[in-house]
């Protein structure tokens, strides 16, 4: 028994060191995109993720991991990253990462409610009411019809539900693949796809362009960790730690950009938060 809470308690903290590297990736996104394409950082990224692949691979000693059970499925979710990834990275360019984080946390909320809608999994109505709460927190923080309204909040919106959806199919493709096999696929689309990208849009290189080897090395480093957590522990147990992110946001946010968040947006990532936790408790005493 012990040693199973030591493994667990291993798990969270590898997971707190994953969420913390994405918030470090994150800040520098803020940045890297101002000077590059969306396209170029996504390029790098896919390729350090394509290494990360190769690299669980040969550890495993799983040398047909490029062989899918479920092509289609794999398409499909290659498809998915790209257009959150796309996503969360241009809503950095036009929002704090604070606004940017405490929208996406609505990801874990959608996962459960898309898990019951393709994955016919059982959502009791206490966690829909919860699930509902959590938009009330979107809400609060975007403010649909003042004049203080982003439009620009609807990106990380749209990310969160790309994020969600790929969630669902990364859990349904694990039936049939390795975890190095999904990162093969997606990382070998994604680069086939962004490299015709920026061939279009390319931008040239500058003095800052040192940060799109940054993006690629903590987005692989982050996914790393995330692998480990995940191997180490439950995902019930690994889930609510997803909302660090908006703890990390916040200081990042300030020391690198003097971004401070406003007190409805406190608010909101408040009640995203307890709902998300709430939800994702909920799920854990289902099963």
């Amino acid at each position: 028994m012990f040693s199973f809470r030591s493994k667990e308690s291993l798990g969270i903290f590898f997971a707190i060191f994953a969420y913390f590297n994405f918030s470090v990736l994150d800040a520098i996104q803020k940045t890297a995109v101002l000077h590059h394409s969306i396209f170029q950082l996504l390029l790098i990224k896919y390729s350090f993720v394509l290494f990360l692949s190769l690299f669980e691979s040969q550890r495993k000693n799983n040398y047909h991991f490029y062989k899918s059970k479920n092509v289609k499925l794999q398409i499909l979710r290659a498809f998915l990253s790209i257009f959150e990834s796309g996503c969360f990275v241009l809503a950095f360019r036009y929002l704090s990462l604070a606004d940017a984080h405490s929208i996406g946390s609505l990801t874990p909320v959608i996962v459960v409610a898309l898990s019951s809608i393709f994955l016919k999994e059982f959502v009791s109505p206490r966690t829909w009411i919860a699930i509902f709460v959590g938009f009330i927190g979107v809400l609060v923080i975007m403010r649909p019809g003042l004049s203080i309204f982003d439009p620009y909040s609807l990106i990380p919106l749209l990310a969160s539900f790309f994020l969600g959806l790929y969630q669902v199919i990364t859990r349904k493709v694990s039936e049939y693949d390795s975890a190095e096999t999904s990162l093969f696929y997606s990382s070998f689309i994604g680069i086939v796809i962004m490299s015709l990208l920026c061939f279009i849009y390319w931008q040239d290189l500058n003095s800052k362009s040192y940060l799109l080897f940054f993006t690629g090395f903590f987005f692989a480093i982050a996914l790393y960790f995330q692998i480990i957590a995940l191997s180490k522990a439950r995902a019930s147990i690994i889930q609510p730690f997803h909302y660090t992110l908006i703890f990390w946001a916040i200081i990042l946010g300030y020391f690198f950009y003097n971004d401070i968040p406003d007190f409805p947006t406190l608010i909101g990532a408040v009640i995203i938060t307890l709902s998300g936790i709430y939800v994702l408790s909920q799920k854990n005493n289902e099963k």
